[in-house]
């Protein structure tokens, strides 16, 4: 039998991280056309509403029914709009470890949503479902990336050489792939105990 995370809805003082519904389709597709987005994630460029169709009603589910992790749509709790998307990726059930990503609105950057959001998975992940360790991955030279995963308490563990490859735009408006280095962040129960300050778990 396949081990899954259950079907969860986490909310915290300002979001609501959820399932993504057939709703989502037009903002998530808006969201992953962003330039930033383009350059520090592997999706498909230009990513078309049939791409975020696709992910919303077949792939994001699967990665949750199929054990591999589980995805979750980040929602603003007073306006309902769809800010970002945080996802379990690679789950380790032996180990009890995973790894996560995230993808933040252009418009909705600057607000901590990503530290917020993944604080409050990882506290879900860790007290809830008793797992062990949590990885991060960032490229070289994604700043901001590398400030979620400090705000988040996740300790740089090391450095994989050349190991991504990621996208630069160029002289002519293209975009170009190029090979960087991986940073490798982790954080463990003990860890977040330490970012958090004092205990306690988002409501869900």
């Amino acid at each position: 039998m396949t081990s899954t995370f259950p079907d969860i809805t986490i909310s915290t003082d300002r979001l609501v991280l959820r399932a993504f519904e057939e709703a989502d389709i037009p903002d998530l597709a808006e969201m992953m056309n962003d330039e930033l987005t383009t350059a520090w994630t592997s999706v498909p460029h230009p990513y078309t509403l049939q791409e975020a169709r696709d992910w919303v009603t077949r792939r994001a589910p699967a990665e949750r029914t199929e054990g591999r992790g589980i995805v979750l749509a980040v929602a603003e709790i007073l306006t309902h709009r769809l800010v970002g998307s945080v996802h379990l990726m690679n789950t380790n059930w032996r180990t009890l470890a995973t790894e996560v990503g995230y993808v933040i609105a252009p418009w909705a950057r600057g607000e901590g949503y990503a530290a917020e959001s993944v604080l409050a998975l990882v506290q879900w992940l860790f007290r809830d479902q008793k797992f062990e360790r949590l990885e991060l991955r960032t490229a070289a030279g994604n700043t901001a990336s590398q400030q979620v995963a400090q705000k988040t308490g996740c300790v740089s563990e090391g450095v994989l050489r050349n190991a991504v490859i990621v996208r630069s735009r160029t002289e002519d408006g293209g975009w170009t792939d190029i090979r960087t280095d991986l940073i490798v962040w982790g954080l463990l129960p003990e860890d977040l105990e330490d970012a958090l300050g004092s205990p306690g778990s988002p409501a869900r």
